[in-house]
């Protein structure tokens, strides 16, 4: 079996970009533990001690010999070597999926060894983040069930059941598969709330972008659109009538005033739906002729009817219609709007992160400090501290694994 896999980026979900987001490429995902990002949290208070609580199944010792080296810790989390080579184990195959045969040999390479240079970073930064999500009480469960079922549905698995199996088949723990996606989700709804909410652009600031990049917004014809599919493929003949009828359902439900978005996020089954079907610009001559002649004709929000192709039924809406030559302000507005979001999203996101390191207890083993951006005590093991004594009772061989109280430098 093909592998499976989530496709995600450390610094996915912005709102502005949720409207209108960039193409996917269509690549259906593939069944390895998917990557969880970093998203921005809100800053958290600083602790005034350390918890001295670390995750025992990381841990374990035999006769005295370390078998699991701890890097880095993170106030009550730790980061182990083993999952910081996942990390850099996993940065080509991320590097490609981000690229999506759009990036030359020497920028694919750029990008991977740039992901092997940040790792540790990343994962310090994750963290904060998954904590911080939890210090807010986000709920991310049934967004975790939409998850897996998208990628249930992408792979052509028949229950959640086999979904478990096909996981596990390749060497993979169903509960760290579902965590991971977890951990991604949870972080991106906090970069949402705590960084993205408070992102604003004036209409005047992105007019007066215009103004002075016109030059920029001159093009051939091109229509932008999004997409529902119902799909068919390894569907019986007696399947196709209800197929076809959900996808005229979808179809009545947006005629009928709601958002194409969200029913493409509930309805279709393409790898489309969580950017809300956004498929792309396209210019002529990069479509089918049955699909361009149809959408080159249509205006602005305009839907074709259900059509069937090989994969499936599919609704296409125009989200945009761009004449040829100079394209007015509205029709760019919110491609501008986007673009002047994600450059204050950026240094935001950075900064965020830096205060929320310097009120968290971030310590870094010497050795890997200038790839986490500072940090210089040494991890130890030490005696357990009355706390934990007073909580062990009669244990009194028992040593914990425990951290100077020292704060990173954040870069």
């Amino acid at each position: 079996m093909r592998k499976l896999g989530l496709l995600a980026g450390l610094f996915a979900a912005l709102p502005l970009a949720a409207q209108q987001p960039a193409p996917t490429g269509g690549q259906q995902p593939k069944l390895e533990a998917p990557t969880t990002a970093a998203p921005e949290p809100e800053v958290a208070k600083p602790k005034t001690a350390p918890p001295a609580v670390v995750r025992p199944k990381t841990i374990s010792a035999e006769n005295g010999r370390i078998v699991e080296e701890i890097i880095a810790r993170v106030n009550n989390d730790i980061i182990t070597k083993s999952e910081y080579d996942k990390a850099i184990a996993s940065a080509a195959e991320e590097s490609k999926q981000d690229c999506e045969n759009r990036c030359t040999p020497q920028q694919l390479e750029a990008m991977t060894e740039d992901r092997k240079k940040n790792a540790l970073r990343d994962l310090i930064d994750q963290s904060l983040l998954v904590q911080r999500c939890k210090d807010m009480g986000i709920s991310v469960e049934t967004d975790v069930i939409k998850q897996l079922d998208q990628i249930r549905q992408q792979n052509k698995i028949g229950s959640m059941e086999d979904l478990e199996k096909a996981v596990t088949s390749q060497g993979l723990n169903w509960e760290d598969f579902k965590n991971n996606i977890r951990n991604h989700i949870c972080s991106q709804k906090v970069i949402g709330q705590e960084v993205g909410s408070h992102i604003t652009i004036p209409e005047s600031e992105a007019r007066k972008f215009y103004d002075a990049h016109k030059g920029e917004f001159i093009g051939p014809e091109s229509v932008a659109l999004s997409e529902i599919v119902v799909s068919t493929e390894g569907k019986k003949d007696s399947e196709l009538p209800d197929l076809k009828k959900k996808a005229e359902t979808a179809l009545k439900r947006v005629q009928d005033g709601e958002n194409f978005g969200e029913i493409a996020k509930r309805l279709s089954d393409g790898s489309t739906k969580e950017q809300g079907g956004f498929l792309g610009t396209y210019k002529r001559g990069e479509l089918a002729k049955q699909i361009e002649d149809k959408v080159f004709s249509m205006k602005r929000s305009e839907l074709t009817d259900v059509m069937e192709t090989k994969q499936g039924y599919l609704i296409l809406q125009v989200l945009e219609h761009y004449d040829e030559g100079q394209q007015s302000y509205e029709k760019v507005k919110d491609k501008i709007m986007n673009q002047l979001y994600e450059e204050r999203m950026q240094p935001a996101l950075k900064d965020y992160l830096k205060t929320l390191r310097e009120q968290s207890y971030v310590v870094i083993k010497p050795a890997y400090a200038d790839m986490a951006g500072g940090g210089n005590s040494e991890i130890q093991e030490v005696s357990a501290t009355p706390e934990q004594e007073k909580a062990k009772k009669g244990d009194k061989g028992s040593r914990k694994w425990y951290f100077p109280l020292k704060h990173s430098k954040p870069s």
